[in-house]
């Protein structure tokens, strides 16, 4: 077989990059279109990449899509979009506290650190099972102050590739709801775990079924082969749409900071794959 999984990334037998046919239509069909150009996009990303990028996390008639409740701005793949997210979590819930799985990926800590926000661990990996650990991971949510920031990762625990069972994510769901924690979830292999969105995105869209307050971060690095594309999202969910437009603005305010405008290439191909079954 051509493709083989490293850390993080599809790799040819030869260890280099896998090209994802799909990917390589894609750029046929962009550089088949004389209209395209190469302008600024707007702060918040290119308008069909937002369309359907949700769509996709949560599927086509999913109720927060057809109430327009998704509020989505374009990111510099998962890391901006996680960086985007801790400044707008740090501005407008002072003083919280945000609680990151012990391990988790390296750059975690650094971004969250990086705005200033009050780190904490919650248990998460057994060594000596090499298996979740439930249990402390249920008590560390009961014993967290009210209203704190937990951080998930969607699918595909990176470091540990240790995830949760559906029944386990529905028992961490009610625990949170019980102390309304606010829910920041990073998703940088939605489709890759799995090789099924439906069932990689199960913990979030549950979540969001729950009624939480649910912010999700998205990479389109790992499940298109874009490591150098940079194209990803943020999304939260609002309580209707005029709320949602206030939450892009300031989202757009800080993005405005950060990189100005996002690339337009990456979010080119991902809409192209996404409105086209190619």
């Amino acid at each position: 077989c051509a493709q083989g999984v490293g850390v993080g990334a599809y790799r040819t037998d030869e260890g280099k990059p896998y090209y994802f046919p799909v990917v390589k239509r894609a750029e046929e069909i962009i550089l088949a279109d004389p209209t395209q150009n190469k302008e600024y996009l707007p702060i918040d990303g290119l308008p069909k990449f937002k369309e359907l990028a949700p769509k996709f996390l949560f599927g086509e008639d999913h109720p927060v899509i057809v109430e327009k409740r998704v509020c989505t701005v374009q990111s510099l793949s998962g890391t901006g979009a996680l960086r985007l997210g801790a400044d707008f979590i740090h501005k407008f819930i002072p003083n919280c506290k945000i609680f990151l799985p012990n391990p988790t990926w390296g750059n975690h800590n650094a971004i969250f650190g990086e705005v200033g926000l009050e780190m904490h661990k919650y248990r998460w990996y057994k060594a000596e099972t090499c298996a979740l650990d439930f249990e402390g991971l249920k008590e560390d949510l009961l014993n967290a102050p009210e209203g704190s920031v937990f951080l998930f990762h969607t699918c595909a625990h990176n470091p540990t590739g240790v995830d949760p069972t559906h029944e386990q994510w529905d028992e961490i769901s009610e625990l949170c709801k019980k102390k309304n924690h606010i829910v920041l979830f990073d998703a940088a292999y939605l489709g890759y775990c799995s090789g099924s969105v439906d069932n990689d995105a199960y913990a979030f869209r549950k979540f969001v079924k729950d009624g939480h307050k649910v912010g999700l971060t998205l990479s389109f690095s790992k499940n298109f082969g874009l490591y150098g594309e940079r194209a990803g999202m943020v999304s939260i969910i609002t309580g209707n749409p005029k709320e949602r437009e206030n939450v892009v603005e300031q989202l757009k305010i800080g993005a405005r900071a950060l990189w100005s405008c996002p690339p337009i290439y990456g979010a080119r191909i991902v809409t192209t794959i996404l409105k086209d079954p190619i």
